[in-house]
């Protein structure tokens, strides 16, 4: 018996995750024996919230998918920072399916579904790690979401830039571990911040920094101060996660608590700072002495890129709906300004303005069903916070 709310794997590489009406497309084609070969690319006409540029991602669960259906996937690298559109206002392929229509009809959903959210959770994480201007931003917002997706939201919080994720599972998926502090709930429990901080110490792992949560019970600057009193040179750093309705100027209240640190000698001791945080509080804080962000619910529960999948070639032929250019295309970036260019997909390499050859960047991720990409979460991001460098929050 089913005890959450979640597909199986079978279920979703099956079809029963389908708009139904693709089911019905499938059964009308093979039924008339009139299924065709086509090419399906995934575009997004705009990205939400005024932003522009995505981060691509989701590949690796599109990539499983399709494995074991008979058509081959082309796909921008994951990671890769992304327009909507190209300079001459042409959408900008991101993936492309290439076989039969029947082969592949039945998954049309699921796809669009991988992409939109990851992509949306990416995005957002990449923009506040930019607004952290260098500093340290791990992921704390599984919990605003249904817990089923919350290895994929650690994952692409990563892949976004972020330095660390809370959850264990998504932890476990990316091969690095867990990050997090301390809760308020630990410190009322016991009733006392001191004992509270000294039993973590005392309990936790020798290899787990000793952050000390310094805003349950008293004054911020009053419980930082404690906080070093009771645990001296083994204190790394203390997190502020006061709630809105207590905060005032919240930077100033950090200034006030860097201040009380150093003037008693703590100035070792490192501030971070958690609760409702997104890009434009996190650009606001990062003038001032904060070392780290803990970001959740403004990632976790991003919008998401609005997605399509629709035909551009049927039969060989070029055709698609209204409102979608047809035939199939190639996406091209210029490796030196990272401009891009729509092109169709026997066109040559053109060049950019700049003086320089561009590149194709939709390449095959599946041949025939089987898988021929896999790239490591960690080389991604990599990938990802140098191609970050090159973009403004606009």
């Amino acid at each position: 018996m089913r005890q959450f709310n979640v597909a199986t794997d079978e279920e979703i590489k099956s079809g029963m995750t389908s708009d139904i009406y693709y089911l019905r497309t499938k059964d009308v084609l093979e039924g008339k024996g009139a299924d065709k070969p086509v090419v399906a690319e995934v575009t997004a006409g705009k990205l939400p919230d005024g932003w522009g540029w995505g981060v691509f991602c989701g590949l690796d669960e599109v990539v499983r998918l399709y494995t074991g259906l008979p058509v081959d996937v082309y796909s921008i690298p994951e990671g890769t920072i992304f327009p909507a559109k190209d300079a001459a206002g042409v959408r900008l392929p991101q993936m492309a399916v290439v076989g039969n229509y029947c082969s592949f009809v039945q998954v049309e959903t699921a796809t669009v579904g991988l992409l939109c959210q990851a992509t949306g959770v990416a995005t957002a994480a990449a923009r506040v790690k930019k607004a952290a201007a260098g500093r340290s931003v791990l992921a704390f917002g599984i919990r605003r979401m249904h817990p089923a997706l919350a290895p994929m939201i650690d994952r692409a919080a990563y892949i976004g830039g972020f330095d660390g994720v809370s959850g264990v599972a998504g932890a476990r998926l990316l091969g690095v571990e867990p990050v997090g502090t301390m809760p308020h709930p630990m410190i009322l429990v016991m009733g006392d911040q001191k004992e509270a901080w000294k039993a973590f110490d005392e309990i936790a792992p020798e290899g787990v920094p000793r952050i000390a949560l310094v805003d349950t019970l008293c004054d911020e600057k009053l419980e930082a101060v404690m906080a070093g009193e009771a645990l001296g040179n083994r204190l790394s750093g203390i997190r502020l996660d006061t709630p809105a309705s207590r905060r005032g100027d919240f930077l100033e209240i950090i200034r006030e608590v860097r201040w009380e640190l150093d003037s008693r000698g703590f100035d070792w001791v490192k501030i971070h700072v958690s609760g409702g945080l997104d890009e434009h509080s996190v650009a606001k804080l990062a003038s001032g002495p904060v070392d780290g962000f803990g970001v959740g619910t403004s990632v976790s529960n991003a919008p998401t890129v609005d997605f399509s999948m629709d035909l551009v070639e049927v039969g060989g032929e070029p055709r698609s709906k209204r409102g979608k250019y047809s035939g199939r295309k190639q996406a091209w970036r210029c490796p030196v300004c990272h401009g891009w260019r729509v092109t169709t997909f026997s066109a040559g390499a053109p060049m950019c303005g700049c003086g320089t050859r561009m590149e194709p960047m939709l390449k095959k991720v599946v041949e025939n069903g089987r898988p021929i990409a896999d790239e490591a979460a960690s080389k991604i991001r990599e990938r990802l916070l140098k191609e970050l460098e090159r973009h403004t929050l606009e």
